[in-house]
């Protein structure tokens, strides 16, 4: 059987647009027909791919059955409510999503073909039937050491994050541009007098920050001119969901048996999109700096490894040098002072790639090989 038929579900919030976006750059909708489904605009127009035509109803159980393969980028209430009614009903088809709701279930696997091919494969051949993207900061991570991975040299991870307002939605994005309009509204005059006090200008932001008319619905804190150091629920042992995910995730992704610790903090900053983190590695044995440096540029196609220098790293490794762009840049690279076998490195990437969309896309692209 030749998959022909593909459903997409959630194409028009922020990484379901970036995923249709390079979905037709790739190509990767040529010879497909494509359903357009919708929650909320059922019977309009949709994109001209694959087909068109006006879009379906995103719960119509018998439409959405119809197609061999679904994608969706519509969140876990969704999948939740969706998935279980259409396996139910007898369809058998792949299910490729963006949530997590299905990311740890045993009949499911984290796609993020680069590092787990293999994985991928094995699931493909196996009957498995749900391809789900992992965590981005996750995905980010193991895009970027995949290598020291491969070569077992991986002991464990410490990986503390500065993840971009766009990973909370596009609501948050702009309620981060409004934080930041009403700072410099507040400090304005302060800010362009060279002469005013600096003091003065500290507390005229400081009140901003503090005021009951200060934009923080979603963040539910100020996150320009801050930080915030909690992302999503909280876990019986202390941690965050979101730090949770660094270990069941990474392993899951990596098939590892026993698993390899990840562990860390997870803190939100006012970046619009990419999501950076700071690195703690300790290796099983020493290794060179240069021989490390060497393994991690051939894990894949997409790792840069920056030279640790000032110039290279104000230059290639921050959110906005990779800001849209597929290149995983990873730098900072040096030995601790804890011993030879420990490693320090920073790496930042576009989440709403690598570590949303671009997994999805491929997942497609490598079942209409297999399948």
């Amino acid at each position: 059987m030749s998959l022909s038929k593909v459903g997409l579900v959630g194409w028009r919030g922020m990484v379901g647009s970036v995923l249709l976006e390079r979905m037709q750059r790739e190509g990767d909708l040529n010879g497909l027909s494509c359903d357009f489904f919708s929650t909320s605009q059922v019977g309009q127009p949709g994109p001209a791919l694959g087909g068109g035509g006006a879009l379906k109803d995103a719960f119509d159980l018998e439409a959405l059955a119809a197609n061999q393969a679904i994608i969706t980028c519509q969140g876990g209430d969704y999948t939740s409510q969706v998935l279980p009614a259409l396996r139910s009903a007898g369809w058998d088809g792949y299910w490729i999503d963006a949530a997590s709701t299905k990311r740890m279930d045993e009949d499911s696997v984290i796609v993020l073909d680069p590092v787990n091919r293999p994985v991928i494969e094995r699931a493909i051949a196996s009957g498995i039937k749900n391809f789900i993207g992992g965590n981005c900061t996750v995905s980010l991570m193991l895009m970027a050491i995949c290598g020291l991975y491969q070569r077992g040299w991986v002991e464990w991870v410490s990986s503390m994050t500065y993840q971009a307002a766009s990973g909370a939605g596009a609501a948050h994005m702009r309620e981060l541009v409004l934080q930041m309009q009403q700072i410099g509204a507040a400090g304005a005059g302060l800010a362009e007098d060279p002469a005013s006090a600096i003091l003065e200008l500290d507390r005229q932001v400081s009140a901003t920050l503090s005021a009951d008319d200060f934009r923080k619905e979603k963040f539910g804190a100020a996150l320009a001119g801050s930080l915030i150091p909690w992302i999503d629920r909280d876990m019986p042992d202390g941690a965050t969901r979101e730090e949770w995910k660094g270990h069941a995730e990474s392993n899951k992704i990596l098939d590892n048996d026993p698993p390899i610790p990840v562990d860390g903090l997870c803190v939100r900053v006012g970046a619009m999109r990419c999501h950076s983190q700071a690195l703690t590695i300790k290796l099983t044995r020493p290794i060179s700096l240069s021989e490390v440096e060497s393994v991690i540029q051939e894990g894949n196609n997409w790792v840069d490894v920056v030279p640790n220098n000032r110039d290279a790293t104000l230059a290639k490794l921050s959110p906005q040098a990779v800001n849209g762009s597929l290149r995983v840049p990873i730098g900072r690279i040096r030995k601790l002072k804890m011993g030879p076998e420990y490693l320090a490195a920073f790496t930042v990437g576009d989440q709403l790639l690598w570590g949303a969309a671009e997994p999805l896309r491929r997942a497609l692209t490598l079942l209409r090989e297999r399948v």
